[in-house]
């Protein structure tokens, strides 16, 4: 039996847009009550940190932003990012962090078996000698990463609240996309359809939703204060 998700094809947006999208719409998932999943893009050349990073982890030449999920360094330059937000009571909130992790990135991995791109779910654990606080997450394979070639090409990470989950992805594959962003976004969709049994209905956020992502990016994603926070 399928389950509806609402589904936001959103556009390029500022990096403390993107992050404060994503906090906010964890933040009224139960008033939604349903997941929602949101594909977005970035307006300038990025990088975000981990919410314990270190702020001398970040490249120079890169706008910086402190995602609100954990995991380490995520070059925003030709990766696809994504979002699902499942509100509590959902039932991938009552599994545990890894399960939850292994149900979407089957879904990806799906997605790219069907663009003819061989890929398999990581069995590694990230070496106790890695540095969390300055690692590069696509450098730094963990447990249901989606491999190709022995190169780990998406990843993703997870904040758990009373209000839900928010999982944050994004997959890159060394360089520009092998595939147009619209292909891969249809791609990802069936992916989502054929493992999580998952429809979608369109999206669109209302003005008061976007003027609290607005407040939220501007008080709090686009301050140094946050940014530069010591973990």
């Amino acid at each position: 039996m399928s389950e509806l998700w609402d589904f936001w094809q959103d556009g390029p947006h500022s990096p403390a847009f993107n992050m404060a999208a994503d906090e906010v719409l964890l933040e009224t998932a139960c008033g939604r009550g349903r997941p929602l999943l949101r594909f977005y893009e970035w307006d300038r050349k990025a990088v975000s940190l981990g919410y314990v990073q270190s702020l001398s982890a970040a490249p120079a030449g890169f706008a910086v932003v402190r995602r609100p999920t954990g995991g380490g360094v995520v070059y925003h330059d030709f990766d696809f990012t994504y979002t699902v937000v499942f509100p509590a009571g959902h039932w991938l909130t009552g599994l545990n962090r890894q399960l939850s992790y292994d149900w979407l990135n089957r879904s990806v991995q799906a997605a790219l078996l069907h663009l003819d791109m061989p890929a398999s779910l990581s069995d590694q654990e990230i070496s106790a000698e890695v540095d969390r606080s300055s690692m590069v997450c696509f450098t730094n394979p963990t447990r249901y990463d989606i491999m190709l070639e022995q190169r780990k090409v998406a990843g993703s990470a997870q904040r758990r609240t009373k209000d839900g989950i928010l999982h944050q992805g994004s997959l890159h594959f060394g360089g520009p996309l092998p595939v147009p962003r619209p292909t891969l976004a249809v791609h990802l969709l069936r992916g989502l359809a054929e493992v999580m049994q998952v429809e979608t209905t369109p999206f669109s956020p209302t003005s008061e939703l976007l003027q609290a992502i607005a407040d939220r990016a501007a008080r709090k994603y686009a301050q140094p204060a946050w940014n530069a926070r010591k973990p």
